[in-house]
């Protein structure tokens, strides 16, 4: 039992030796590894690859984008005014169309008809009414005699009048000038009054009306610049502005109605029913300090950055302000021109060794994580 007892204890010493032979060589091979984790074989912090760029100065401003369909400033229906056969249309859907210019006529024979009797009846009116005027001066009628002839002579002056405006109806003109976008009729139609000929749209100024929150709109004023962007033109931005700025919210939605205008050469290119999408500059701020959003290194209720000083990182406390289109204002803690990190920084320390790369993709390589986590 004794020798029994020894061989075993003799094996569980062995086993001890070994582990312990085992871990010595493991811290020797992480501290060989560390001390020549530096160049050239020398112990230190290891040496990071970073890209820098300077603090700028500019302008910036927070933005909301809104969709809406574009539409053009103004839409007329075409009504006839008298009933009838239409002898000819003169316009299809897309026809450009000046103020007076002739879109259809109607069959005006019984109208013309009429219009040749009021003549003659106005005639006699006329002549009777003057004869009626030198006999009352020579006392030959009565005042009622007189009375007649002037009432008659105006009643048919009247229904002269009356007729030419019918006759005048049946030639329908362009109320204004635009594009035909609607036609709901052809020649031969017989059509009521009051029905619908046409629409038209002037497309000289086209609106898109959007919808913007009460908190955002008290900053929005009339002739102020919008971006708006077409599905329709992808590569390509329109500048437009506010027209109208409406005096009220909707009930329903709570938003107020915001009109914006394209004018000029933009309203030509585009189409009413386009889908566009205005951006709106809100709390614009001009000769404000601008970094890279990629440069701000968020910590626990604090944000910082790194410069470069010395070959060195040292982190920096600073106070941000609006964020826009992947840039971000500086309040406090940057002077313009300064370098900072903005590709590299997410796993740096403060002090740690770096090495500035000029190409953004290389520092990119390097160090992946950083530059998303950065950015993030």
């Amino acid at each position: 039992m004794n020798s029994r007892h020894q061989t075993r204890s003799g094996l569980l010493l062995a086993v001890t030796l070994g582990a312990a032979a085992l871990a010595g060589c493991g811290q020797g091979g992480e501290a060989a590894q560390g001390s020549n984790a530096g160049p050239g074989g020398r112990s230190g912090a290891r040496i990071t690859a970073v890209q820098v760029a300077p603090v700028e100065v500019g302008s910036i401003a927070r933005s909301v984008t809104v969709s809406g369909i574009l539409e053009p400033i103004r839409t007329v229906a075409v009504n006839s005014q008298v009933s009838g056969a239409l002898l000819s249309v003169h316009v299809e859907e897309g026809s450009a169309v000046r103020e007076g210019e002739v879109l259809a006529r109607f069959d005006d024979r019984e109208l013309r008809a009429q219009l040749a009797a009021a003549e003659a009846a106005y005639q006699v009116a006329a002549s009777a009414y003057e004869r009626a005027q030198q006999l009352r001066e020579r006392k030959v009628i009565t005042l009622p005699e007189y009375e007649r002839d002037r009432t008659a002579f105006a009643a048919a002056q009247a229904e002269l009048e009356q007729i030419r405006t019918r006759v005048g109806y049946t030639t329908v003109t362009a109320p204004i000038s635009g594009v035909v976008t609607e036609k709901r009729v052809e020649a031969g139609d017989a059509v009521g009054q009051q029905t619908r000929l046409f629409t038209l749209a002037d497309v000289s100024t086209m609106v898109v009306r959007v919808g913007i929150s009460e908190l955002d709109v008290v900053e929005l004023r009339v002739a102020d610049p919008v971006d708006v962007a077409l599905d329709a033109f992808p590569d390509r931005h329109f500048r437009g502005r506010i027209r109208r700025v409406f005096p009220a919210a909707d009930p329903a939605t709570r938003l107020v109605p915001v009109e914006v205008a394209l004018e000029g050469e933009s309203a030509r290119i585009v189409r009413p029913g386009f889908l566009a999408r205005a951006t709106f500059a809100l709390g614009a701020r001009e000769h404000v300090l601008l970094v890279p959003a990629a440069a701000i290194v968020r910590g626990t209720g604090s944000e910082a950055v790194f410069i470069i000083s010395d070959g060195k990182a040292l982190r920096r406390g600073v106070t941000t302000g609006l964020t826009s289109e992947g840039r971000v204002e500086i309040l406090s803690g940057l002077s313009a021109g300064e370098q900072i990190v903005v590709a590299g920084n997410s796993m740096l320390r403060d002090g740690a060794p770096v090495r500035v790369i000029e190409d953004r993709q290389a520092a990119g390589a390097t160090a992946p994580r950083t530059v998303q986590e950065g950015r993030s």
